[in-house]
């Protein structure tokens, strides 16, 4: 059985440790757990990591935040996986710093990556796992804060919030979307 696991960032140096590529970086933590490299394929870096019989694609695409649809179309094409089988990990303003929420669907909530995911697939019917960025900037900050660096504070706390996020996306794999949900959400 395969799973797509859907990290959404963006590409480059100016973005790395940015709040919009916590998808990037649980998914960098993870490959680095499981002592597997990301190759450079097409739309995305890739790598497989295999779990009780499982085989979970990890995926960060290179076509920028705004065209993560794309990449997620195209992979889902390529390795035959159904959409209940994909999992997007997603920066989310609305969430306190550092909570994480998983859901089975749900609207874009302004997010550009999510937006696009939704226009290509034409529904919003696929789980993401939601990772609290917070909202502390002024107005008309939103895109700074976004595309800004975690404070030293929060850099602290991160190591941490990928470990529970890897144990969230095997048990999506393992135990299945409600019983996660059941499992994590709240904690």
């Amino acid at each position: 059985m395969k799973y797509l696991i859907v990290g959404l960032g963006n590409i480059g140096n100016e973005y790395h440790n940015t709040r919009h590529n916590i998808g990037f970086t649980i998914l960098d933590a993870f490959a680095e757990a499981s002592n597997v490299f990301f190759a450079e394929n097409r739309y995305g870096a890739t790598c497989e990591v295999k779990l009780k019989g499982r085989t979970l694609i990890l995926l960060k695409p290179s076509t920028f935040m705004n065209l993560s649809g794309n990449a997620l179309r195209y992979w889902m094409q390529k390795e035959n996986i159904s959409i209940e089988n994909v999992l997007v990990l997603v920066d989310d303003l609305a969430l306190p710093f550092g909570t994480l929420r998983l859901k089975p669907k749900g609207s874009d909530a302004g997010h550009n990556g999510l937006k696009n995911i939704q226009e290509i697939l034409g529904h919003n019917n696929y789980a993401r796992l939601r990772f609290g960025i917070g909202n502390d900037f002024g107005k008309g900050q939103q895109v700074q804060y976004v595309l800004g660096k975690w404070t030293d504070d929060q850099m602290k706390t991160i190591p941490d919030r990928c470990k529970t996020s890897i144990e969230m996306i095997k048990s999506f794999c393992l135990a299945g979307l409600e019983l996660t949900m059941t499992q994590f959400n709240g904690k």
